[in-house]
């Protein structure tokens, strides 16, 4: 299997169980006794730890290989899923979430994600990055709405066999460490890093400004999204319409599917018009949707707009992605992806816990409301300071 194949193989593991544990999580919790409240801190609580840990391997990274690091996220992969079955307490649940990968957005927020764009972003040619992200992302959220389908599974075996629905449940983390110790070998093949004599001495350098300046503009969006985590959706949906977990499962399923194929549209669209239009004009029509979501009164109309927004919300990810890859320097490569994923990890580290509050106090759903108008803020900003910052030349 090439380089690519494993990092895509990989991505395609974890994310199935990501798209299952998203929506574990909260009807585990729930199963526990917990509500909106504690549902929202242990978002916050996995967000944050997310960002922490993502600094410090983007401010190391530079110094080692990328396979090294990829390997013990693995591991930690693995302890988390464990804990997570083991613990039933608020407090310890809280201190692995903050510690562990668990990840309640159903995309990709964790240490493994800035890791594997600077491992892909130094296989394709600039020509090619775009397209090559648009796979790695179709990966991934195929593989989400796989794992979100299955979510249900837990309840249907605890139905039938008469086991607790939190036993089951908690079977489910099990599967999750499972699959940490699935893709440790994965990434034990990837080639080792090249001798410390062609590292660079520091993480970030002429592209330092540009870095920061993204990653404070991603930050704003993160924090909006953290309002609309796929967790605290389906709980919003559980209690609006009074969905079973099957259900938002099989919801989650199809919108990740429209997210997925939509990844390609983004590649060429890309080519056509730019990256930063690319971000900007798929993603404005998707938060006017996700805006409008709270005043549908009836289920199908909810569905239609999450579904329109699911259609195109994504598309800017695998511009994103490469927009930022090639506005740095190769060597700055590893830092970039990562110094612009940890704001965005704190800034959406922030937001769960407000909107579990928010949805605790009203039903209505002000967070998704909150969430499409800063949305829409972020995306008139991007379009005002980079439409006119194009890509370095291509030095591969």
């Amino acid at each position: 299997m090439t380089e690519i194949g494993l990092l895509l193989a990989a991505r395609g593991l974890r994310s199935t169980a990501d798209g299952m544990i998203s929506l574990v999580l909260p009807a585990y919790l729930l199963a526990l006794g917990y509500g909106a409240v504690e549902t929202g801190l242990i978002a916050t609580a996995t967000l944050a730890g997310s960002a922490v840990l993502t600094l410090a391997v983007g401010l190391y990274a530079h110094r080692t290989d990328g396979r090294s690091l990829l390997m013990a996220a693995a591991v930690l992969m693995t302890f988390t899923g464990f804990a997570f079955a083991a613990f039933e307490d608020l407090w310890p649940l809280l201190l692995v979430a903050f510690v562990g990968t668990v990840n309640p957005t159903g995309g990709d927020v964790s240490v493994f994600l800035p890791l594997e764009q600077a491992q892909l972003s130094r296989l394709a040619a600039s020509t090619r990055r775009t397209r090559l992200f648009a796979r790695y992302s179709f990966v991934g959220s195929m593989a989400a709405a796989v794992g979100a389908l299955g979510a249900g599974l837990p309840e249907a075996l605890a139905a039938q066999f008469g086991i607790s629905t939190a036993g089951a449940l908690q079977g489910a983390f099990l599967v999750y460490a499972v699959v940490g110790l699935a893709v440790l070998p994965l990434y034990r093949r990837l080639p080792r890093a090249p001798a410390a004599a062609q590292r660079p001495a520091a993480p970030l350098g002429p592209s330092r400004r540009t870095v920061l300046s993204l990653a404070a503009l991603f930050s704003l969006d993160s924090f909006a999204g953290g309002f609309v985590v796929q967790s605290l959706l389906a709980l919003w949906l559980f209690d609006r319409f009074g969905l079973s977990l099957l259900a938002a499962g099989t919801i989650f399923f199809w919108t990740g599917l429209l997210s997925a194929f939509s990844y390609f549209v983004a590649a060429r669209l890309a080519e056509r018009i730019g990256l930063i239009n690319t971000m900007v004009f798929t993603h404005l029509p998707a938060n006017l949707c996700l805006a409008l979501v709270p005043f549908a009164g009836q289920l199908w109309l909810a569905i239609a707009l999450l579904m329109a927004r699911s259609a195109l919300s994504q598309m800017d990810v695998p511009a994103r992605t490469s927009y930022v890859m090639s506005v740095v320097t190769p060597a700055e490569r590893p830092a970039a992806a990562s110094l612009t994923a940890v704001p965005r990890s704190l800034a959406a580290a922030a937001s769960p816990a407000l909107a579990g509050s928010l949805l605790a106090v009203s039903g209505f759903g002000w967070p998704l409301v909150i969430a499409g108008g800063l949305k829409i803020v972020y995306d008139l900003l991007l379009l005002a300071l980079f439409r006119h910052h194009p890509p370095l030349p291509d030095t591969d």
